[in-house]
C-alpha cells in the first residue's frame, strides 16, 4: 500500500511523504526537490562513501513508524552534503526539510 501526505513548513512550502507498506516493514521519505528525510532504513554511510560523487542531501532518523513522526523527529545520522548545508544530527525533520530547499 501507498500513501502520500503533503507537509507544509515554517516558509509555506510544501514537501511531499510518501509511506510504502511492505511485508514487515514500512518505509518513510519525505523530500524536496534538493533532497530528502528518510526513517532507518536510509544506508547514509552507502551515500557517504560509495555514492559520494552524486553529492546526496540525505538525514535518516530512527524509531519512527509514521510520517508525521518523521517530520518531528531528530535526526540521527546526516550526509556530508547535508552537514554542508547547515543540516545537522538532532536537528528535526521539518527543520533540515526546511534548508533543503
Amino acid at each position: 500500500m501507498l500513501r502520500m501526505v503533503p507537509f507544509v513548513l515554517e516558509s509555506g512550502e510544501t514537501v511531499l511523504g510518501v509511506e510504502v507498506k511492505l511485508p514487515k516493514t514500512t518505509l518513510l521519505s519525505i523530500s524536496t526537490d534538493k533532497g530528502y528525510i528518510m526513517c532507518g532504513a536510509l544506508d547514509v554511510s552507502l551515500l557517504n562513501e560509495m555514492l559520494r560523487d552524486r553529492e546526496i542531501i540525505a538525514g535518516r532518523a530512527v524509531g519512527v513508524r509514521t510520517l508525521e513522526q518523521l517530520f518531528e523527529a531528530p535526526l540521527e545520522s546526516v550526509t556530508h552534503t547535508a552537514e554542508a548545508l547547515g543540516i545537522m544530527v538532532g536537528m528535526k525533520g521539518s527543520a533540515a526539510l526546511q534548508k533543503m530547499l
